[in-house]
């Protein structure tokens, strides 16, 4: 039986769901323990991070339209939801204390850089609709932190919803991005393009640097 974009898409997810404690240092923001420094420099990679995702996103819808035209407007979406991710992330650092010397001066976590690391691997050389599936089930969990990150940040940090704001824009549902994600891997299924042990290999190495880069900061409770 053949499954349809949702059902591959849905499997995918459920597959490459990670183990709820393998991010340690979520139940410490959740319970308000993490401390500021260790929120500041949760802001600072991400900075970081929202930079080369932008970047590697924009590489792959280049690619998609001369590859996989389908896959094309999933990754113009992302590229554009991370310009807007970043415009909120500058509030976020700012309500951790970080001004403009301390990020000019600060020196990324290379535990925490391995993710978008991976990802521009795969913007040069992975396969379109197979990126689409792997990148999908990895925002899966993504946005669950994010939602869990947001509340605790108002209820124990006393942090403004204008501070939150780059925590709810990953924590709401993105049902335009999921019609895109469907069309990309629908267009891939017809057209014999899609690699399951290769959306899985993805998908692995993705949640696995997502860990990498949660449990590096809650390296720095610590010390």
């Amino acid at each position: 039986m053949t499954l349809t974009a949702r059902e591959l898409l849905d499997t995918t997810t459920g597959r490459l769901a990670p183990d709820p404690g393998t991010n340690r240092l979520l139940p410490l923001i959740a319970r308000g323990a993490a401390g500021r420094d260790t929120l500041a420099a949760l802001a600072l990679e991400q900075s970081h991070v929202i930079a080369a995702d932008r970047r590697s996103f924009r590489h792959l819808a280049e690619r998609s339209a001369a590859e996989e035209p389908a896959s094309a407007p999933f990754f113009e979406m992302l590229a554009e939801g991370e310009e807007l991710a970043g415009q909120r992330l500058g509030k976020f650092a700012g309500a951790c204390g970080v001004d403009e010397a301390r990020a000019v001066a600060y020196e990324p976590l290379p535990g925490c850089q391995a993710y978008p690391s991976y990802v521009a691997r795969l913007a040069l050389d992975g396969t379109p609709a197979d990126i689409v599936l792997a990148l999908s089930a990895n925002f899966s969990a993504w946005g669950g932190y994010c939602a869990t990150i947001a509340d605790a940040l108002r209820r124990h940090y006393g942090f403004s919803d204008e501070a939150c704001g780059f925590f709810d824009f990953f924590a709401e549902p993105a049902p335009e991005l999921d019609q895109r994600a469907r069309e990309a891997v629908q267009a891939g299924l017809e057209a014999g393009r899609i690699d399951e042990d290769l959306v899985h290999r993805y998908g692995r190495l993705l949640q696995s640097y997502e860990t990498m880069f949660w449990h590096t900061l809650w390296e720095l409770e610590q010390r």
